[in-house]
């Protein structure tokens, strides 16, 4: 296949269903969707549209039932799932609504572990890779706290961090201010758009329109299905408001 390299993630026709249910459930009904080179996308729609399904399917987390996802012309549906696995921790971030990370390890260990993993041998660049990520995002003088000393929002950013620990040429994030109070969230979202205008590429899921408004493109699922799609442009301080209340206003009439 050939690769066009404006885009980082597709996925073509894509379904999955749970057979575990009686009849089986069909979650994504033949999906085709593009994610541009340096794009932030958000996937919205209603509670049980199949969002969280689709994000885990194109992220390789999930098996998708049929279709293909490609990452950087890649066919990730054709890999083992050792090659799937080395994909997630060297080519993808992931950012969910709890932060997942190990108890008996500070947060700077938290977040160098998947570095180390996935580059052994290159244990200073992993470590000076690491310092300079907490630094950047506030949170260096929390490194060697435990993961319950520290706020939500903290936490959160220190979520980015082990994220971006391995360069990943894409994040994908799901929900990942659905646990945090409202000054908690704009710290959050200025963090990932920051990450964003660095020109990381990102896949995040929301519920909020004001967290969704801060993206270039939403895309919209109703029953597994993508019905519609919205350009929103470069996102400004200045233009927050009215961004947002175009997007509610279009969101409405998708019947959100």
């Amino acid at each position: 296949m050939s690769h066009d390299d404006h885009v980082t993630l597709e996925s073509r026709d894509l379904t999955k269903t749970y057979h575990s249910t009686d009849p089986p459930t069909q979650v994504i009904n033949g999906i085709d969707m593009s994610v541009r080179k340096g794009e932030f996308l958000v996937v919205m729609g209603a509670s049980g549209s199949g969002k969280s399904t689709l994000l885990y399917s194109i992220s390789g987390m999930d098996r998708p039932t049929s279709g293909n996802v490609f990452l950087e012309g890649r066919d990730l549906t054709s890999l083992s799932d050792t090659e799937m696995s080395r994909v997630r921790l060297t080519r993808m971030g992931f950012i969910f609504q709890q932060a997942y990370f190990l108890n008996n390890l500070n947060i700077r260990d938290n977040i160098l572990l998947p570095a180390l993993k996935a580059a052994p041998k290159e244990r200073e660049t992993a470590i000076a890779r690491v310092d300079a990520l907490l630094e950047r995002f506030g949170i260096a003088h929390v490194g060697r706290h435990g993961i319950t000393q520290v706020s939500g929002g903290q936490l959160q950013r220190a979520s980015i961090c082990r994220a971006l620990a391995c360069e990943p040429s894409i994040l994908f994030a799901d929900e990942p201010t659905g646990a945090l109070n409202s000054s908690m969230t704009i710290e959050v979202m200025d963090a990932l758009t920051d990450v964003h205008r660095e020109g990381t590429t990102l896949v995040m899921v929301t519920h909020d329109p004001a967290c969704a408004a801060r993206a270039d493109r939403v895309i919209y699922l109703r029953d597994g299905l993508l019905v519609d799609g919205r350009e929103l442009g470069t996102w400004s301080e200045e233009q927050a408001m009215q961004r947002e209340d175009a997007l509610l206003a279009w969101l409405r009439k998708m019947g959100f």
